[in-house]
């Protein structure tokens, strides 16, 4: 029960009782355990609202709505793309300079669900200009992952394997929509090109695998890097921001590096390794950037989870 049992506190208990209702385990523990935590020295809560799975995003967003209503804050909802955006402004460590971006910029954000191209003309300025058409670059490094039978997560797995090839490798593998005229992607094709290799030569011994893992690595990364580079060109972007899970991988590090190194006048920007991935630093990040708007001491109205939310 919340405490002292006041007309406010039992309206606050029975809206976080409304919001909590399709997770009974989650309202008991939140009414047992809020009175022993001491309010932070913060001025807003910021919380995803998509895209992603629609019943995680419900529990994250109902949770933080409790916790928006019981300390009497504002809730700013963040697009879960948009902190992979800004987590590169997060330096190093505390000695390092202040990133400052230059615009317009280009983004490229891959991991196991998007594979996208965003032009960014200022902070909260998107326009999306490309995307994934099926699998996302890092579902399909999962997916061909498991055709290896390696081990999950599997893009890792499959860099890990790439990383020892040596020689000339003797599998071919298409790289996907990469002379179109637009930037949309498609990984789907490709995965499926793996698997057609496997049928024709049989189960793979460790050599095999290791000549696959690079091809197809060397496939996703060429595709990846020939259209990043092209949206640069177009739009005369000043810089390249690189996030999503996928942006961990050296040698897609490794190949933006060397092609931004020959441009001029053009700034490259990963995140820290720890940021790559799904975080909750990244949305906090989004959140204070959208707190400078406007802040108010309201939940906004009709805030929904939205599994396919775009910048």
């Amino acid at each position: 029960m919340l405490k002292k049992n006041t007309k406010k506190n039992t309206l606050d208990q029975k809206r976080i009782e409304i919001l909590l209702e399709r997770e009974p385990e989650l309202l008991e523990q939140f009414l047992k355990e809020i009175n022993n935590i001491q309010k932070p020295k913060i001025d807003a809560i910021a919380v995803t609202q998509g895209p992603g799975l629609e019943p995680a995003l419900w529990v994250g967003l109902n949770f933080a709505k409790a916790l928006a209503t019981y300390w009497n804050l504002p809730l700013i909802p963040v697009n879960h793309m948009e902190g992979h955006i800004l987590s590169v402004l997060l330096p190093e460590n505390a000695k390092s300079k202040k990133i400052q971006v230059k615009f317009p910029a280009v983004s490229l954000l891959v991991s196991g669900g998007h594979t996208e191209l965003v032009l960014i003309k200022d902070w909260m300025k998107y326009k999306k200009i490309g995307e994934t058409r099926d699998d996302a670059a890092g579902e399909a490094f999962d997916k061909v992952a498991r055709m290896l039978e390696l081990p999950y997560p599997g893009g890792p797995q499959i860099s890990k394997l790439a990383a020892t090839f040596q020689g000339e490798n003797p599998y071919k593998l298409p790289r996907p929509m990469i002379h179109t005229n637009d930037f949309a992607f498609s990984f789907s094709g490709l995965k499926t090109a793996v698997l057609y290799l496997l049928r024709d030569i049989g189960k793979p011994d460790e050599k095999m695998k290791i000549a696959i893992a690079k091809e197809f690595e060397d496939a996703v990364i060429d595709t990846l890097s020939y259209k990043t580079m092209r949206a640069i060109k177009k739009f005369k972007a000043k810089s390249l921001i690189v996030g999503g899970g996928v942006s961990a991988n050296r040698a897609l590090r490794a190949r933006l590096e060397n092609e931004v190194s020959k441009e001029k006048d053009l700034t490259l920007y990963f995140p820290t390794p720890s940021l790559s991935t799904d975080n909750s630093i990244m949305i906090g990040i989004a959140g204070y950037f959208r707190a400078q708007k406007k802040l108010n001491k309201k939940i906004p109205p009709n805030l929904t989870a939205q599994g396919n939310l775009t910048l």
